[in-house]
Order: structure tokens, then sequence, then C-alpha cells
């Protein structure tokens, strides 16, 4: 509604003068509109000298349209602007057309009794040779106090013809120049910053979210560097070819980066269906496509018509996703919905100015820049959001495979998860690197539960564990196997003499009596244990031959040390 009010207002201020009436210059209006007194000629062929259009003085009108653009002409443009200097005024004035990308723009001032003076700007006039070094095009005129001048221009550009003339004394042009400089900073400044962020998120993290983000808004960035005059200011110069291909560039690469964006945050769900083969379809069509206008098969207005029919495939299939999202009471349908409203408006208002249907005033022509940037912060708040659920889905399903893998009374892995980490370890063997799989059971465990009951068993079976902890290295891997059952993996040993001294001390660790809930408890060990490499590589294999190996160790007396026999390791 506002961008609505601000350019009816537009439209009313700067209706068309009386034909012939000249520009009133007074150096107590620093900034004055030329559009009122502003006439037009169309030129379609373009091929009209300053003779012709001199000569065709009468036939200039009244521009149609919205004030500030002429929208899509082929050929050139005439402008024609009478002027009146006011007798107290400076004489200097700084002729501004307020857009940065025209390609060309011819201007002769005519003043009484001299000859016509030329000059010739535009971003595809070298800067040396331009009479104003400015980010849009500029002339400065030298009025004499009190002189009736004329303006004559000639404009010429592939893309639409917004021309937000305006003649400012040079202290006044200066002034605005500063302050565009100063929010052009600021919003690239804050773009790139996000670009820097993104990238060195998804280096620590390796999140695609993040890289798609980093393309999308590095590309919306470089779109509006282009299209505010600052590229061929700062980064590109006077090559051409970045001057005409980096705006259309810039467009395809930031839709296709929108494209891969939003197959990643809504249809992450769904990776494989319709709508991400869609997405991805439409990225390799803008890709296609950007290479074509790169290597010149296409011109601007074939890449102008890509971009505004797939430039909206991102929001149009993303939006069954962000509405499903949002039923679910996600967050992240409702910011892609704000966003895509933004976009849509933006893209509007852009849209109306280069047909000329809507003023080109600072308002309208920042329109896109506004929404694309607003797009960049939401989308940033989106990674968020998604990132906090993805952290949380995973932190969930740790704790979940913690429980499942974890013996809830004594809080050591259990049988269920141990082939696995088993599996890692013996990754790491060798000859002289053994690791060994001890099993152990308890012996009189059975009687002190039947004769003390399953707490102070439970309790036993705690102490226990944390014995069997103690009496291990800190990098060994303690685990309960069930019941009175645990087990013991040590890798690093030497030799089997390591082996059977760890084991022995195991066994040695419980000569001394439980004191558990005020009972003397006295339980003892039987061990049974195999070595990898030498007995077998499998975790399984080698789990079942130290158990029975334990098992040999019960029949023959318990309180004893057994290795799996050759049988047993097979």
């Amino acid at each position: 509604m506002i961008w609505l009010l601000l350019g009816a207002t537009a439209v009313l201020a700067a209706a068309p003068a009386p034909a012939g009436a000249p520009l009133a210059l007074d150096d107590r209006v620093a900034r004055v509109d030329a559009w009122p007194a502003l006439r037009v000629l169309a030129d379609p062929d373009g091929h009209w000298t300053f003779d012709d259009a001199l000569a065709r003085r009468t036939d200039f009108g009244p521009p149609e349209g919205a004030p500030g653009t002429l929208g899509l002409q082929r050929g050139a443009a005439w402008l024609h602007v009478p002027l009146q200097a006011s007798p107290d005024s400076e004489g200097r004035w700084v002729l501004d057309l307020g857009y940065a990308v025209l390609n060309r723009v011819d201007v002769w001032l005519l003043l009484p009794g001299r000859p016509p003076q030329h000059w010739a700007t535009g971003n595809e006039v070298p800067r040396a040779e331009r009479p104003l070094d400015s980010r849009t095009p500029a002339v400065v005129l030298d009025l004499p106090p009190g002189t009736t001048a004329e303006l004559l221009l000639r404009v010429r550009s592939a893309g639409a013809l917004i021309l937000p003339v305006t003649l400012s004394t040079p202290t006044a042009f200066h002034r605005q120049a500063l302050d565009e400089q100063v929010l052009q900073g600021l919003l690239s400044g804050l773009g790139l910053f996000l670009v820097l962020y993104s990238l060195s998120q998804w280096w620590s993290v390796r999140e695609s979210m993040f890289l798609r983000y980093a393309l999308l808004t590095f590309a919306s960035v470089m779109f509006s560097v282009a299209q505010f005059g600052h590229g061929a200011m700062y980064l590109w110069g006077d090559s051409q070819w970045f001057e005409r291909h980096v705006p259309g560039l810039a467009a395809l690469i930031a839709s296709t980066g929108s494209c891969l964006f939003v197959q990643a945050v809504l249809a992450d769900d769904r990776p494989q269906g319709w709508i991400s083969r869609a997405l991805y379809g439409c990225a390799a069509l803008l890709v296609a496509t950007a290479l074509a206008f790169a290597t010149g098969l296409i011109d601007v207005h074939a890449v102008s018509a890509v971009v505004g029919s797939l430039g909206l495939a991102p929001a149009l299939l993303g939006l069954p996703g962000a509405l499903r999202r949002l039923r679910r009471g996600d967050a992240v349908g409702g910011y892609f919905l704000v966003a895509w409203i933004g976009y849509f408006f933006s893209t509007w208002v852009m849209v109306q100015v280069i047909y000329g249907r809507l003023p080109a005033t600072w308002s309208t022509l920042h329109a896109f820049q506004f929404g694309a940037t607003l797009d960049m912060l939401i989308f940033l708040r989106v990674i968020s959001l998604r990132l906090a659920a993805v952290h949380a889905a995973a932190l969930e399903r740790d704790a979940l495979r913690s429980m499942a893998h974890t013996d809830p009374l004594t809080g050591l892995p259990n049988r269920r998860g141990l082939p696995e980490q088993i599996e890692q370890r013996l990754l790491a063997v060798r000859p002289d690197r053994l690791l060994a799989l001890v099993v152990l059971d308890l012996d009189g465990f059975k009687a002190v539960n039947d004769r003390l009951g399953h707490a102070v068993g439970d309790a036993l079976l705690v102490d226990v564990a944390r014995r069997l902890r103690t009496s291990v290295r800190e990098h060994d891997l303690v685990a309960r196997m069930g019941g009175d059952e645990f087990l013991v993996v040590a890798d690093g040993l030497r030799n089997e003499a390591q082996a059977q001294a760890m084991a022995q001390h195991l066994l040695q660790a419980f000569a001394e009596p439980f004191e558990v809930a005020g009972h003397r408890c006295e339980v003892g060990l039987t061990a049974g244990y195999v070595l990898a490499p030498t007995d077998g590589r499998n975790a399984h294999e080698l789990l079942r031959a130290a158990d029975s190996a334990m098992f040999d160790g019960k029949r023959s007396g318990k309180g004893r040390v057994i290795r799996a026999t050759a049988p047993q390791a097979l």
C-alpha cells in the first residue's frame, strides 16, 4: 500500500507542464525534476542524426505513461527539455539521468548565439571519455544567468528506457551521489557478509543449504551492484562484456540458487518427489540459459523472458511444501510465504517501472533491491530454523541409539551395539598390535541374588561394573553382555602375555568382597578370551569363541582364565 501511494503521489506531482513551458532553474531549488517539461520523440530505427531531430522539433510531444520511464522501446528516443536559468543563478547545473544501465546518451546543449555543445555518456562509453565520471549518466552544464536554453538528448538502451531526469546544483548532485553510495555500500556489504557467513558455516557443518544460500545471495548482490552502476565504477571498469552480461547472468544465477535452496529446505522430506525433480530441472534450464547468454547465443531479451517465467518456479513449486509445513506448525513455511509475498511485490513494482506503468522514483527503483535484501535475511532465518530442527532430530536419534545400545542398569554398552564397536577397533589390529576380547562371568552371583533378593543383586551388578571400569585402561571397552556376564575389549597389546596379565588382574580385582546395602558379598570371575588378528577378524565369531572359552572355564572349576582353542576360534 505504501509503495502504491508513493507511486500515485509521484504521478500526480509530475503531471506534464503545458507544451513549450521551460524548466525553471533556481539555485534556491537545488534539485529539479525535468520530467514535467520534457518532450519525447521516438526513433524506432535509431538512424536519426542531431539535425534530423532538430528539424522535427515540432513533432516532440509529452511522454506517455508514468513519469521517469518510457518503458521498453526499440531503437532510440529523443528528449527535448527547454530551460530557463534564473537571473541570480550561479549558472552551473548537473544533468543526471538517474539510471546506471543506459547504454548511450548523447546530450546537446543549445544556447542562443552559440554552436551546440555535445557530450556522450552511458555505460558503453569509456569512463575516460565521459563528461563526468559518475555512477549514472551525467553532464555538467554551464548556463549563463537569465539564459533560455534547450537540451536535446538521444537515449539508446538494450533494456528499458528508465529516465528519472533531473537537474541539480553541483552540491545537491554530490550529496545525493554520496547518499546513494552509502546506501549501496550498506546493502552490498550486508549481502557480502551473509555470503561469507554462509560459506564459513558450510565449511564447518557441510550442510548444502548454506552453499545454495551463498549462491543465491551472491548473485543477488551482483545484480544490484551492476544495476546501480557500482560494478563498472569499482570492479570491471570499461569491460563491455561484464557490463552487458553481469546483470543477466546474476539474475539467472540468483534464480538457479533460489531453485536449489527451495529444494533443499522444502523438499527435504520428499527428496525424490516430482517437485524436487521439477526444481532441479528448472535450475538446469537456467544454467543452460546462462551459458547460452555468456557465449552470445541469445540476447538480453531472451534472458528477460526466461527469468520472467522460470524465476517464479521456486515460489510456485515450493508453495505446497511451505503450506504443508505451515499446517504442521513449522515456522519455516510461514517465513517462506512472507519472503515470497515480498519478492512478488518488489518484482511487480520493478516490472511496472520497466513497462512504464509506475513512476521511476527513488522508492520504486530500489524496491527490488530492498525486496531481495529482505529475502536474504528471511532465508537466513529459515536456515537457522532448519538447522535447529536437523540438530534436534540428530540429538533425538543419538539419544534413542544410546538408549538402545546402553544397559539401563549399569550404564555400560550392551550386546546390541558391541559388534559395530568391535569392528571399528578391528580395523587397526596388526600382528604387533593385538586386540583381546575377554568374556567374564561372575562366580557366586546366583547365590547372592537368591539369598539377598534382586534389589541387592542389581546393586551388586552396578558395583561390579564400576570395579571393572576402574580395573582397566581408560580407552578399553567394558560392556555388559547380559545377566552376570560382562566383556572387556583391550587393543594395542603387544603379545598374548599382556592379554593373560590383564585377565588375571581382573580376577585378582574381585578377590576383595563387595559391600552392598550392608551386606558382604563375595563373587569371583571366570574369563575366556580370544586375540585378533591371531584368532580371527570377525566380531561375531570372536565373541562366540570367547564366550565358549569362558564356559569351558566354568566347567573346569571356575575362577580361571581360558583362551579359546583353535576350533573355538575358527
